[in-house]
């Protein structure tokens, strides 16, 4: 009799241990819901931005590409929409700008495409992509054309189009003046290059003695070169390939970034973003202290 009353109070004791580790679980998973949720809702509605500077894809985006879509299908979209937006909202700490560091030779252009949509679908506002080589900035036309063909495919005609804008140092730079998901496409000449300019344009108000010599400083420079950007630092990067280094990628706006790794950007799933966001958010992030 003893011994059935021990294992009955060891079984009472293992139904307490698991009832406050799902109250734990159920406390970290919604702490915080409320305060994100209209954030989160308004990222979701507003996913569809302006494809500034390439009418070309603005008539073909303009036209709603869910006139002759079954019911069905319809249906499927919005519970992938839905879906998306709720996983941002659970978490706690999602990146306002998050980059898509490849380091790979052959890039994938519909599956960073994947990537850049499932990025703005969970609210993200900011995606840049990056590779070594500016095989991205070389072929724009082609990674714009897969990011609106995948917001069509994965989120359905209200997805359709994005805002990507080319960060360069020349004269077809813009500014959007829109709380909607914006892409950056990067390449080596936004790093370090743009460092050497912004030195170059101190030396210069030096020389024409608009400033004194005394009055640069690396607060100066940091004004600089975040005026030329015009976006805020990512708080997350995410490397894909098995180089273990930042390959130039905005040197001057890293500080403080999170680095994480998948082994490649071909054939990446959302459970494998997800997994990192997850990663992301569960982390303590000391900002050097």
């Amino acid at each position: 009799m003893a011994l059935l009353y021990g294992l009955l109070w060891r079984l009472l004791l293992l139904l307490v241990h698991i009832n406050r580790a799902l109250v734990v679980w159920l406390r970290v998973r919604l702490r915080g819901w409320k305060r994100r949720v209209w954030e989160r809702a308004m990222a979701g509605l507003l996913l569809p931005v302006a494809l500034a500077g390439f009418p070309d894809h603005q008539k073909t985006t303009n036209q709603n590409p869910d006139a002759n879509t079954s019911p069905g299908t319809v249906k499927r979209l919005a519970c992938r929409r839905s879906r998306l937006l709720s996983d941002g909202r659970s978490l706690e700490k999602l990146p306002v700008h998050i980059g898509l560091l490849v380091t790979e030779e052959e890039p994938s252009y519909t599956d960073i495409a994947n990537l850049v949509v499932w990025c703005m679908a969970v609210g993200i506002s900011y995606v840049s992509v990056y590779d070594n080589h500016g095989m991205f900035r070389k072929n724009n036309s082609r990674l714009l054309e897969e990011i609106v063909r995948q917001q069509q495919d994965l989120l359905g005609g209200d997805g359709s189009k994005c805002n990507v804008e080319f960060l360069s140092n020349g004269a077809d730079k813009h500014h959007v003046i829109s709380c909607r998901p914006t892409v950056k496409v990067l390449s080596p000449e936004d790093g370090k290059q743009s460092i050497v300019q912004a030195a170059r344009q101190l030396c210069r108000s030096v020389e024409n003695k608009e400033k004194g010599s005394k009055d640069i400083s690396v607060s100066m420079l940091d004004v600089l070169l975040r005026e030329s950007r015009n976006v805020p630092d990512p708080e997350l990067v995410v490397k894909f390939g098995p180089v273990d280094s930042t390959l130039g990628f905005l040197p001057w706006h890293i500080r403080l970034t999170e680095f994480m790794s998948l082994p490649s950007h071909r054939n990446v799933s959302y459970e494998d973003l997800l997994g990192v966001l997850q990663q992301f958010d569960s982390c303590q992030q000391r900002l050097g202290q």
